[in-house]
C-alpha cells in the first residue's frame, strides 16, 4: 500500500520534532547538572599587572589553572614545583594561552626543608615583592612514607612543607601590602584529627584518615596565622576547592576507580580553581581572614577546625618540629 507523500511528510516532520525535543532536553539537563556540580564562579573582575604570585604544585591540575587565569590577569607567576620538566611544560603551555611571558618555574620539593629553603632564598634574592602566596600543592598517599625530614608524608608535604614555606616568605608578603596567603584545605577535614605524638608516622598507619589529618592541619593553620599576621596588611584564607577530577589520587588504585566512576559528577579543574582565585582576587575579603571558602563563598568548618588552643599548639609543634621561631 503506497503512502501518500504528504502523509510521509508529517511523519518526518513529527520525528524530526522528537529528535529535536529529545536533544534539547538532554542540553537542558546538562547545562544544568554543570551548574550544580560545577559550584561558584569568581566573578571579580580584577586584574592584577605588575603582581608577583607564587603557586605550589601549579604544574598540573587546579593549580595549574589557577596559575594560568592569574597569568591572563597580568601576573607575573612563579610555578614552584618538584618536576620542573612538567613545569615548564605548564608555563610553555600557559605563556602561548595568554601571551605573558611572566610565567616563570622554579624547582620546589615540599617534602624537603632543604629545598624549600634553596627556593625561598632564591625567590627572595630574584623578587622585591610578593603579593599572593598560594599553597596549592599536596599528597594524598595510602601507603606508610616519610619526607626526607622523617615527617610522615601527608602531614609533612601538605602542611608542614608550605608551614615553613610561608614562615620563609611571610616578611616579602608583609613588604609587599596589601597581600594574601591561601591555603587549600578539603572538605574531608571533618574526618581529620591531629596527634601530636604521631607526626613522624611511627604508630600504626591508619592510611585512609592521614590526608584528612593534614587538611584539618591547613585548616587550623591558617585559623592562626589569620590572628598573627592580624595589622600587617597580609591576609589569609583556607579553601576547599570541590572534589575535582585531578592527578590528586593518582597514588591509589580504589581511588582512581572512584574519579572514572563518577566523573561526570565531579569538578574539571577549571572549575575547582575558582575558589581559590576568589579568594586571591576578590575585593573587600580582608574582614573574612582566616576563614574557610567553598564554592566562592564563607563556608562552615568542623568544631575541630575552630579549635583554638589545638591551632596554637599546632602552631608551637610545627615550629619546633621544623627548628624554627616564628612569634
Amino acid at each position: 500500500m503506497k503512502v501518500p507523500k504528504k502523509q510521509v511528510r508529517e511523519i518526518l516532520k513529527g520525528r524530526e520534532q522528537c529528535l529535536w525535543s529529545t536533544w534539547h532536553n538532554a542540553w537542558h539537563q546538562e547545562v544544568l547538572r554543570r551548574k550544580f556540580f560545577a559550584g561558584g564562579v569568581c566573578r571579580t573582575t580584577v586584574q592584577v599587572p605588575g603582581k608577583v604570585v607564587v603557586i605550589t604544585g601549579a604544574n598540573t591540575g587546579i593549580g595549574k589553572e589557577t596559575a594560568r587565569e592569574l597569568a591572563r590577569r597580568g601576573a607575573r607567576v612563579y610555578i614552584a614545583c618538584r618536576d620542573v620538566l612538567k613545569g615548564e611544560s605548564a608555563a610553555s603551555e600557559i605563556r602561548a594561552d595568554t601571551k605573558n611571558s611572566q610565567v616563570l618555574v622554579r624547582k620546589l620539593d615540599l617534602s624537603d626543608t632543604r629545598s624549600i629553603r634553596a627556593f625561598a632564598e632564591g625567590f627572595l634574592a630574584e623578587e622585591k615583592q610578593l603579593h599572593i602566596l598560594i599553597n596549592n600543592a599536596g599528597v594524598m598517599m595510602f601507603s606508610h612514607s616519610k619526607t626526607t625530614d622523617g615527617f610522615e608524608i601527608n602531614l609533612g608535604v601538605n602542611h608542614l612543607g608550605h608551614f615553613l614555606l610561608t614562615y620563609l616568605l611571610l616578611e616579602r608578603l608583609k613588604e609587599s601590602a596589601p597581600a594574601r596567603v591561601v591555603n587549600l584545605s578539603s572538605v574531608i577535614h571533618h574526618l581529620g584529627k591531629i596527634h601530636f605524638h604521631n607526626f613522624r608516622g611511627e604508630e600504626p598507619y591508619r592510611w585512609g584518615f592521614a590526608y584528612c589529618h593534614s587538611k584539618l592541619a591547613n585548616l587550623l593553620f591558617t585559623r592562626e596565622l589569620a590572628k598573627r599576621i592580624q595589622g600587617t596588611g597580609v591576609t589569609t584564607y583556607a579553601v576547599h576547592p570541590g572534589i575535582v577530577r585531578s592527578e590528586l589520587a593518582r597514588h591509589s588504585f580504589l581511588c582512581c576507580l572512584f574519579w572514572r566512576l563518577f566523573s561526570y559528577f565531579l569538578k574539571s579543574v577549571q572549575e575547582g580553581a575558582q575558589t581559590s582565585l576568589h579568594c586571591a582576587l576578590a575585593e573587600g575579603l580582608e574582614p573574612l581572614s582566616g576563614k574557610y571558602f567553598s564554592d566562592c563563598k564563607r563556608t562552615w568548618v568542623s568544631p575541630r577546625a575552630r579549635d583554638n588552643k589545638t591551632a596554637q599548639r599546632l602552631w608551637n609543634v610545627s615550629c619546633e618540629l621544623l627548628g624554627i621561631q616564628w612569634e
